[in-house]
């Protein structure tokens, strides 16, 4: 509950860490809490039910993060003796009570399937045969297994079988590799946006989606013209907290007073609002609201209106007033 907005890291080495996520325990949504680790060569690693995994990079726009598995075979990986290859590899999995999801955008490939437990044929003839058992089915003519990413000729002067297959969720990439000796994820990552799907190229690693949870309490929090916070969570109950750079607020932060004041002083030295009075005035919570035609920027500050007044009757003492209120009892100078 002690944390403030300055003690959430906002990047681990180059990859830039923002809501929901976080790497300091009660900055981010509580979802994806003690999720990811950065270490001390400043390296972001996910950490998983079957394992930590290194990221490789994180997309907010299209919400997702690309890990790599160290135990999965590449090109990079693969060596003369293709020992890769006949190595057991971790099957990668997720924990389902978070909001992390395998990608859609995966493909995985499965090497030297046992033929007696797992049905590896070219998907097209094998479909036209059996309709009803096509999703079973691990496609030995798959594109991918032609040409793999960064080495398309690795595979085909070798005694290997590689066949394609999707699993639903990381409970079924776990049984399938219990019949293969390793595997290859490949996912499609997008490098322009004018004619999809061909605008896409295949690159080793895991796609992981996750969500964005949008709430109004962090919408609230993070407005700029509320001097924004950085939305966060009390790390006992897990409930919502707005980290300020002055401490911690159930709402947004209250406490950058110099920047009402500079907000305000700009205002009226540039005439670009009408200063009104509030209607109405709470002892701990005042307000000053600024109006421009359909413009309207409010902020709440920690101290009465009384204190503000003066700052302006001082530093403004000999100017004559262009705009504002126009009576003595509305009158600021």
């Amino acid at each position: 509950s002690l944390a403030q907005s300055s003690l959430c890291r906002t990047s681990c080495g180059a990859i830039p860490i923002r809501y929901p996520l976080g790497i300091d325990d009660g900055c981010g949504s509580p979802y994806y809490r003690n999720m990811l680790i950065c270490s001390n060569a400043s390296r972001l690693f996910l950490r998983t039910p079957s394992g930590t995994y290194p990221v490789a990079a994180v997309d907010y726009t299209d919400p997702h993060l690309v890990v790599n598995d160290p135990s999965m075979w590449s090109c990079h990986s693969s060596g003369p003796d293709d020992a890769v290859l006949r190595r057991a590899a971790n099957p990668f999995s997720l924990d389902t009570s978070t909001r992390f999801s395998l990608s859609s955008k995966n493909d995985y490939l499965f090497f030297n399937c046992s033929g007696e437990s797992v049905i590896v044929e070219p998907k097209p003839a094998f479909c036209e045969r059996f309709p009803d058992r096509c999703d079973s089915a691990c496609d030995s003519s798959a594109y991918l297994c032609r040409n793999p990413p960064e080495c398309p000729d690795a595979l085909a002067d070798r005694r290997t079988s590689c066949c394609s297959y999707y699993p639903k969720a990381s409970e079924s990439l776990r049984l399938l590799l219990q019949h293969c000796s390793t595997y290859a994820s490949v996912y499609w990552r997008t490098v322009g946006a004018n004619f999809p799907p061909y605008d896409q190229v295949p690159e080793y690693g895991i796609r992981v989606d996750f969500e964005i949870p949008v709430t109004t309490r962090c919408l609230q929090c993070e407005d700029v013209r509320r001097v924004g916070g950085t939305c966060g969570f009390e790390t006992q109950s897990r409930s919502f907290l707005c980290l300020c750079d002055e401490g911690n607020a159930t709402t947004y932060c209250t406490g950058n007073f110099a920047a009402l004041h500079h907000l305000l002083i700009e205002s009226v030295l540039h005439g670009r609002w009408h200063v009104q009075r509030a209607s109405s005035i709470s002892c701990s919570h005042c307000s000053i609201v600024f109006f421009s035609g359909t413009t309207t920027v409010s902020v709440a500050g920690a101290v009465g209106i009384g204190a503000l007044v003066w700052y302006l009757r001082k530093t403004r003492k000999n100017s004559v007033v262009t705009c504002g209120v126009q009576s003595n009892e509305n009158r600021l100078f």
